[in-house]
């Protein structure tokens, strides 16, 4: 019995006391039973919640258009394709013994329900030569394929195993799994995915193969993946089977903790009861509930007192409704945050009213105030928590929040900065971190701190190019 368990996917261990007394039971009536096919199947563990029913294709759509071209669509449009494309889908899927079936051709069946940040757990198998994937937000691709070298795909990577983020760039984190992990041909594989943001963690039959990298945007490269979207099962052209497809949403602390991940190279400089080591106008910031908040219609820039270079920072805030702050990158100690220290980057709720029609790009939260604009819609609804990390080495800043970056840009290139202003600062390489008050009430907790070795060139993009040699009196013979 020992045996058995110790050969069953992850979540099956985690179903009630119930289910795995009657599997003890099942198996000591009968000498056939064979492991975890015998199991019963789409019944959700707790806290999931079951995609597929095992009956039949109820609490589906189904279709594989690009999701911005369906979102513009009208919803009377909308409705109208989506029930041509069922049609389709009735042709090709099928439910046979409590297996969810796509004979390798239609539209992918498709979650009427988007989600943000979530846990997916799903069973496959394919048949000699399959190749297959999982669309997360409606994006590709967790990948699936034959990895054996007579199914012709080593060319694109088969080798290497199932699980990678294929459709992103070549050469990026995520393309390629870090483990082969497949089972042979005619086995059940099971995946566990976690999504947070675009960050991607992939579980293949237990095994880690994708570490939280980020899924890029196939349909837009130049725009992070979108902030939330349908699970989609793809069809390409040969048969796959599914099964116990479950999922669930993961809430704003599980999402920080996924993040942050092993931290502790970080040093925390805010321990939840005290402003002691920070320096500035102090008295206008209050400690509450362990958070460090601006007293409202107070301000000014309070700093952690120990100079900086290059760092990353990691830490959680939360406005109130219209509220406005901002992290001083490499600040001085005195003077105009956002034009003295290297940048002021934004934290506002730019969803408020009475900044519509107001804001220039580069006023948004996360932007590089005046200079970079980041990319909206990622910030959680107002009065909720959002983990922000921001990266700073030599001039180049990168901002990611609630997992998807929204700023990476070298701060000195452009040449225009809003209202013709340019940041005397901006080529500063050291200063301190710190909170840029602006009389609202915006709070800040789990502060975290790890300075990096400076960097010792520009980077190869951002270096002028190399002056041409001489030729040679040899080249020229």
């Amino acid at each position: 019995m020992g045996v058995l368990f110790s050969a069953l996917p992850e979540f099956y261990l985690m179903r009630c006391p119930q289910l795995i007394l009657a599997t003890i039971l099942a198996c000591s009536q009968t000498s056939t039973m064979s492991g975890a096919d015998d199991l019963v199947h789409n019944d959700a563990p707790e806290g999931f919640t079951a995609l597929f029913n095992g009956k039949n294709l109820d609490g589906w759509i189904a279709h594989n258009q690009n999701p911005y071209k369906l979102e513009a669509m009208s919803e009377e449009e909308r409705k109208t394709f989506l029930e041509e494309q069922w049609k389709n889908a009735v042709v090709h899927w099928s439910v046979d013994n409590g297996e969810l079936v796509n004979d390798g051709k239609g539209v992918y069946m498709t979650t009427p329900n988007e989600y943000r940040d979530f846990e997916l757990m799903v069973d496959f198998k394919l048949l000699p030569k399959g190749d297959s994937g999982i669309y997360l937000k409606a994006t590709p691709q967790v990948q699936i394929w034959d990895t054996t070298e007579e199914a012709g795909y080593w060319r694109l990577g088969a080798d290497k195993g199932s699980g990678g983020l294929w459709n992103n760039a070549a050469g990026s984190p995520g393309k390629d799994p870090i483990a082969h992990a497949d089972k042979p041909i005619g086995e059940w594989n099971s995946f566990r995915i976690k999504q947070i943001g675009a960050r991607t963690w992939v579980w293949l039959n237990s095994k880690l193969v994708i570490d939280g990298a980020a899924l890029h945007n196939y349909w837009n490269r130049a725009l992070p993946l979108r902030v939330k979207g349908p699970v989609q099962l793809q069809t390409h052209g040969n048969e796959v089977r599914w099964r116990n497809i479950f999922i669930r949403e993961v809430g704003l602390e599980e999402a920080a903790e996924s993040l942050a991940g092993a931290d502790e190279e970080f040093k925390t400089i805010f321990d939840g009861k005290s402003l002691e080591g920070w320096a500035g106008p102090v008295d206008n910031y209050e400690v509450v509930d362990g958070t460090v908040r601006c007293k409202q219609g107070k301000g000014g820039t309070i700093y952690y007192n120990e100079n900086l270079t290059d760092f990353v920072a990691r830490l959680e805030f939360k406005v109130p409704p219209g509220g406005n702050n901002g992290l001083a990158i490499r600040y001085p100690g005195k003077g105009d945050t956002a034009y003295v220290g290297l940048c002021e980057l934004q934290v506002l709720d730019d969803s408020a009213e009475k900044y519509a029609g107001k804001l220039d790009p580069r006023q948004y939260h996360g932007s590089v105030y005046g200079v970079v604009a980041a990319h909206r819609g990622y910030q959680r609804p107002v009065g909720e928590w959002n983990y922000q990390e921001v990266t700073v080495k030599g001039s180049w800043v990168k901002v990611e929040l609630n997992g998807t970056v929204i700023v990476d840009a070298d701060v000195t290139k452009p040449e225009e900065h809003m209202g013709g202003k340019r940041h005397i600062g901006i080529d500063r390489f050291d200063g301190y971190f710190g909170f840029a008050g602006h009389g609202d009430a915006v709070q800040y907790r789990n502060v975290r701190l790890r300075k990096l070795a400076p960097a010792n060139e520009t980077p190869a993009e951002n270096k002028p190019p190399a002056k041409k040699a001489e030729p040679s009196a040899e080249a020229t013979k």
